[in-house]
């Protein structure tokens, strides 16, 4: 009998202070990449699936999944990704957005708060 399926592995990359776009709070991230790979015999062999990145408010619990290059982005400068979150490719100040939280037409739309503990 051969015993083979999946093993999915997450590990923590950093824990970033952003500003949350779902709750508004200034709180801890942690940035976690989730690898999954093929197991044979509860052994794991190789990756079957790109790693996925994510982070999440540690106030509210509010996740968000971000691409590889925004995370290696954040990991370099500390926590901001440099306009890649918010709104038509990002609000410069590091806070993931709510998808669908700026409408047209909408004037505090364009109004992001500001995070007090990021220069």
């Amino acid at each position: 009998m051969i015993i083979f399926g999946t093993t999915s592995k997450l590990v923590q990359l950093a824990m970033l202070n952003l500003l949350c776009g779902f709750c508004g709070n200034p709180a801890a991230h942690p940035l976690r990449k989730r690898v999954t790979k093929f197991s044979l015999f509860f052994i794991p062999l190789f990756p079957i699936a790109p790693a996925k990145h994510s982070i999440q408010c540690t106030f509210c619990g509010a996740g968000t999944e971000i691409s590889k290059e925004s995370a290696e982005q954040m990991l370099a400068h500390g926590g901001a990704p440099g306009g890649q979150f918010g709104p038509q490719g990002g609000s410069g100040n590091g806070v993931p957005q709510h998808p669908g939280a700026a409408q047209d037409g909408n004037p505090f739309a364009a109004q992001q708060p500001q995070n007090p503990y990021q220069s």
